[in-house]
Parts: C-alpha cells; structure tokens; sequence
C-alpha cells in the first residue's frame, strides 16, 4: 500500500509505502498500551479504595467476599453431609461385622472381644426434630470412634482365622481318609486273632483292607514320609510322620510311590495294593501308631467311612476272631 502526500509547502508529491509488518506492529502497540491503561488503572482503584471511600468499589469488593464466603461454606457443608452419609454407612457395616465376627468365635470356640467402652450405653430414644450436620470435630470423634472398633474387629477375627486356620491344619494331619476306596474293609480287624500261617493266637496291629492288585494306595492324612522300603514282615512297607509322634504305616503294597523326606498331602497316591511280605493275598495292612504303639484305625477312620456317600462305602467284613 502507497499514501501520496500532496502539500503547497512541499515542491514535489511523496510517497510512503505502509508494508503488512507496518499495519500488524501498530494493532500489536495498540493493543499493548490498553492492557496497560487497564491494568494501571485498576490497580491505582483497588490500591486506593479504602482511602477513598468510593461507594461503588466497596459493594463491589464487599459482594465479592460475601460471595466467596457462601461458596466455601456451601462447599464444606457438602463435604460434611457426604462424610456423615460414609460415617452411617460404615457404622451399618461394622454392626454386620460384629455380628459375623460373632458368629464365628461360637464356631471357633473364641472369647467374644471385650467392648471398647468399659461401660455399656444408656438406652436412648425419641422423636427426631430437625438434625443438625455434624461439624468437623464431632465427625472426627466419630471416625476415630469406628477406627477403634474396626482395629478391635480386625485383631478379633484374625484370632478367630487363626484358630480356624490351627484346627484345618489340625485335622489334616490326623488320619481320617480311607487308604484305600471300593475295597473290603476290616477283612481282619484290629486286635487279637488266630494268626494265619502257623494258627496261634497273635496280635494284629492294624486293619486289612481287601483289594486287587494295582489297587491306588492313599495316604490317609498329610506328613512327611519317614520309611518307604522292603520289610520281611511288612512287605513293601510306606510310614509317614503326620506330627506329634503319630505315624500311619501301609503294608504289602507291590509298588512304592515315594520315598523317604517326601511331603505327601492327604488322599495323594502313595504305592499300590499288592501281596509282598508276610501276605496270603492282595491286600493293604494299615496301621495308625501313637509314640510307636499300634492303635485302632477303626477310630480314626470310622468318621471318614460316613462321610462317603452310601455308593462309595467300602464294604465291611466280620472281624475273626
């Protein structure tokens, strides 16, 4: 773009050229020296407002701060009424807690937790008229009131878990599975018989359990295999520690399936049914023994025999005399 001057004081016309960067660094200063007239002259208005007492700036900045107020009180008041609503809730799932924790201490057989208060509350009642949101203090009383009772719960049932926890182990460890499963059991119980190679009376240490060869081995509760070897007597013989100086031994079997510092778990395949050692037939020869001395399997593996379903008990023979 051209712009020709034309003067009487000027001899010859002149022209100026205003080129694109001309027209952009003059909107560009102009812009620049508003913001700056603004900005100055809102700064000498607050600057000096209380000292000169003008009417308008004071309802402004007054309006301003009452407007600020009622939004950071609304906002805390929502804050509250939300942290009430969490506060019932959590009391709602404490009750069910205590009364789930209570539940199974009577399973347990554990002490009900000592309350937190050494005195019970008072009855209390009546009409509800107008509630008031709790302030800040009473629901931080509140909170650590539920956080006493959530830490006397939670060290509750971990006792009360533990001693679950100590029975289940317990009872794995005690001899209650049937070693052997479709069998025939007490083909020559426990105790005193006629022996039946040379026919005098002799004791008998164990239960037979009559099956074909081949037949799965069992172990009848969980432990550490302590023997699993060729006896003269037992045959191919397995003998497992399951703590507390109880042991199970499984006698004749024709093949052996661990050996010894194995850890077996209860009903894991251990040998199999066979006629080895002093044996007239297929059979397995089971014994539970307490610090070495022979018991009646009986007791320990008639709860194991109700449990199976009527189709899947081993049948029972006569004990001989």
């Amino acid at each position: 773009m051209q712009i020709i001057l034309v003067s009487d004081r000027l001899t010859t016309a002149k022209a100026i050229t205003i080129r694109p960067w001309h027209l952009f660094g003059a909107l560009f200063a102009f812009t620049t020296l508003v913001l700056l007239l603004a900005s100055a002259f809102s700064f000498i208005t607050l600057k000096h407002a209380s000292s000169l007492r003008l009417p308008v700036i004071d309802e402004m900045i007054t309006a301003a701060r009452v407007q600020e107020t009622e939004r950071s009180e609304q906002f805390v008041r929502e804050n509250l009424n939300t942290m009430a609503i969490k506060l019932g809730q959590m009391q709602a799932q404490l009750i069910q807690l205590d009364t789930l924790g209570s539940r199974l201490a009577k399973l347990a057989g554990v002490k009900p937790p000592e309350p937190v208060t050494d005195r019970p509350l008072p009855g209390r009642g009546g009409p509800l008229i107008t509630p008031e949101t709790l302030s800040a203090t009473e629901l931080e009383a509140q909170m650590k009131h539920f956080s006493d009772l959530l830490a006397q719960q939670d060290d509750y049932l971990g006792v009360i878990e533990s001693e679950l926890l100590l029975d289940q182990a317990t009872l794995s460890l005690v001899p209650s599975t049937l070693p052997v499963t479709g069998g025939t059991w007490n083909a020559s119980g426990f105790g005193w018989r006629i022996d039946p190679f040379n026919g005098s009376r002799a004791m008998h240490e164990g239960v037979d359990f009559v099956a074909d060869v081949g037949t799965p081995i069992i172990a009848a509760a969980a432990g550490v295999v302590i023997d699993a070897s060729f006896h003269p007597q037992y045959g191919n013989v397995v003998e497992i520690d399951h703590g507390r100086e109880l042991t199970t031994r499984y006698a004749h079997a024709s093949k052996l399936h661990v050996k010894p510092g194995m850890v077996v778990r209860r009903g894991q395949k251990i040998a199999e049914v066979g006629s080895t050692g002093r044996s007239t037939g297929p059979h397995l020869h089971f014994e539970v023994r307490v610090k070495d001395v022979a018991q009646n399997p009986n007791r320990f593996l008639e709860l194991a025999r109700k449990a199976l379903p009527p189709g899947a008990r081993t049948e029972t023979a006569s004990r001989q005399p």
